[in-house]
């Protein structure tokens, strides 16, 4: 996020509690602008039309949709706005769910301040982003399968290449969490720590040719 871009987002959920403290939180971070809020599906899709916003952070629970539903119908309406997923529920399925509806992040509302401020740069500059608590989660859904993800697969393979955190995240269009994440997900399905010897699995398995 360039220095002089100015991010426009919106809110979108039941509580004006919870709408106001990410407004006075966000009021001090430069460059971001909340330029709509709604209290409802319904509301949200005339709010986008109106406010035109770049990034919207939808609540899961709504009063009369769901905000991954939600989530679906703008995506499909206005395929250039970004999502971020602001919810209570840490469960393995919402977060698949809302994946597969379009959104490009995922952070709970007990998350520190920071998380989210830094979900809102990873998305805005066209990473994904989730909570540290949600994607500690997802490696231990995934702990009892070794083989790697073909996203893990690539992860592995700029690793080989030398690559950096941010070199990767830039390269693959993620987040440097979510290589992080990758990582961590790989040294521990493959119980292998030393770059050397991950270099050797990828060669050996076909993933680094030879």
């Amino acid at each position: 996020m360039s220095a002089s871009t100015i991010i426009r987002l919106a809110l979108v959920d039941n509580h004006s509690l919870v709408r106001d403290g990410i407004r006075a939180l966000l009021s001090v971070v430069p460059n971001v602008d909340v330029v709509g809020e709604a209290e409802n599906g319904a509301g949200a899709l005339e709010m986008v039309i109106h406010c035109n916003p770049d990034l919207l952070l939808v609540d899961i629970n709504l009063p009369d949709i769901n905000g991954l539903e939600l989530t679906r119908i703008l995506r499909d309406r206005h395929p250039s706005l970004k999502i971020l997923i602001l919810s209570m529920h840490d469960r393995k399925e919402y977060v698949s769910e809302s994946l597969r509806s379009g959104a490009s992040g995922y952070v709970l509302k007990n998350s520190p301040s920071r998380e989210i401020i830094a979900a809102i740069e990873a998305i805005t500059n066209g990473g994904t982003f989730y909570s540290a608590e949600i994607a500690q989660k997802l490696l231990l859904d995934e702990g009892n399968s070794n083989e790697l993800t073909p996203r893990e697969n690539q992860v592995l393979y700029k690793m080989a290449q030398g690559l950096n955190n941010k070199e990767m995240a830039r390269v693959l269009d993620i987040s440097v969490r979510t290589v992080e994440t990758h990582r961590l997900s790989i040294r521990r399905k493959l119980n292998i720590d030393k770059p050397t010897a991950l270099i050797k699995y990828a060669i050996d398995h076909g993933i680094i040719p030879r």
